[in-house]
């Protein structure tokens, strides 16, 4: 059973930042690219970020471009998402996820996801 664990949420000021963490130590970790995902409550899931197995790719939804960055790193088995700038819209549950492509995560969509992570809390205060 393969499980990944958030970490990181939590409370902040609008314009201040936090670091997403994501570890899979039970995943071939490479073989897989990594997604970001949020979810309001009474909103449609959406798709924050994702990289794709080696790095070489990262991909942003529009609203968080030149904010937040997605890293990964394959010997640790751990996805990293800063996070700075934060606004009151991105008050929402952040969820990892290890999908066998980026492709449709911009969408909100999870059909290529294979593992998902249970959440981490990230609440943004004005």
């Amino acid at each position: 059973q393969v499980s990944l664990k958030e970490s990181g949420g939590g409370l902040v000021q609008a314009g201040g930042s936090l670091n997403l963490s994501c570890a899979a130590p039970e995943l071939h970790f490479d073989e897989y690219a990594m997604a970001w995902f949020s979810q309001a409550p009474e909103k449609e899931r959406e798709g924050v970020s994702c990289i794709t197995w080696n790095g070489d790719e990262k991909i942003y939804a529009d609203s968080v471009k030149g904010r937040f960055t997605i890293f990964r790193d394959n010997e640790k088995n751990t996805v990293l998402l800063q996070m700075n700038s934060l606004e009151v819209a991105d008050t929402a549950m952040y969820y990892c996820a290890a999908a066998s492509t980026c492709l449709d995560v911009m969408e909100g969509l999870g059909n290529w996801v294979e593992h998902w992570g249970q959440g981490t809390q990230v609440t943004v205060s004005s």
